[in-house]
């Protein structure tokens, strides 16, 4: 299975807080605050992009790695938050990639972009995925695909599954991971519509919950590095004459 060019990752945090996820709202202000500023920009470098696709077909570089930045801080700030609640670590204030943070993501940037696409892609040809996406994440789905901040897209069926594992969380102490693999799937899902919409790609979404911590497509750490099998007896060496 390919890769889609958004890409979303995560880890469980081994130990979670019974009660943290009752107050996380009100320790997520400063970035609350933050994401609004960005979302505000990020809807602004979308229309700057669609003007330089239409007139030359490419996604300006550092337009690009911007909004990237900005989905990647939102992501992490909704894994912390009502989105997941699958960490209790701190999100970082940065734009940029924190490979040690338990929440990644990263879109493939495009060398050539369709000018054609580009003029339908983000309303016409998205619509079935909003449709999809907007039971996830609420109603606001078409909003939270301009600003790349989905959190704010309303509760919706995430929303509702997050409360149910938080209340699990509250009782027994541990994350059902298959809950979390369900959330994460819906999160990926809303993670690719906003790329396409954003323009970031002209990869159609596939119509696929993708669940899972690891996005299908992108190698383990096992895949990329095995470990020789035991069963198997290495390579005779020759033996000195």
């Amino acid at each position: 299975m390919n890769a889609y060019p958004a890409r979303l990752e995560s880890r469980l945090d081994p130990k979670l807080s019974r009660w943290l996820w009752l107050v996380k709202w009100l320790l997520l202000i400063p970035h609350f605050i933050s994401l609004f500023f960005l979302s505000i920009a990020f809807a602004l470098v979308t229309v700057m992009a669609f003007f330089a696709i239409l007139v030359t077909g490419r996604y300006p570089r550092s337009l690009f790695d911007f909004n990237v930045g900005v989905l990647r801080w939102g992501w992490r700030v909704s894994y912390y938050g009502y989105s997941a609640l699958g960490t209790d670590r701190y999100p970082p204030f940065t734009l940029g990639v924190v490979p040690e943070y338990p929440a990644t993501l990263e879109v493939e940037y495009p060398e050539r972009l369709s000018r054609g696409l580009v003029l339908v892609k983000w309303w016409l040809l998205a619509i079935p995925h909003y449709v999809i996406t907007g039971v996830f994440v609420g109603g606001g789905t078409w909003l939270a695909s301009r600003s790349g901040d989905w959190e704010w897209g309303g509760g919706g069926l995430v929303g509702l599954l997050v409360l149910v594992a938080a209340v699990i969380l509250a009782v027994t102490g541990s994350y059902p991971r298959p809950l979390l693999d369900f959330i994460l799937g819906m999160n990926r899902w809303v993670l690719r519509l906003i790329a396409y919409a954003g323009l970031m790609t002209d990869t159609y979404p596939p119509f696929r919950l993708d669940m899972g911590e690891s996005d299908p497509g992108v190698p383990s750490a096992t895949q990329t590095n095995p470990t020789p099998s035991p069963l198997v007896p290495p390579a005779a060496q020759p033996q000195p004459m």
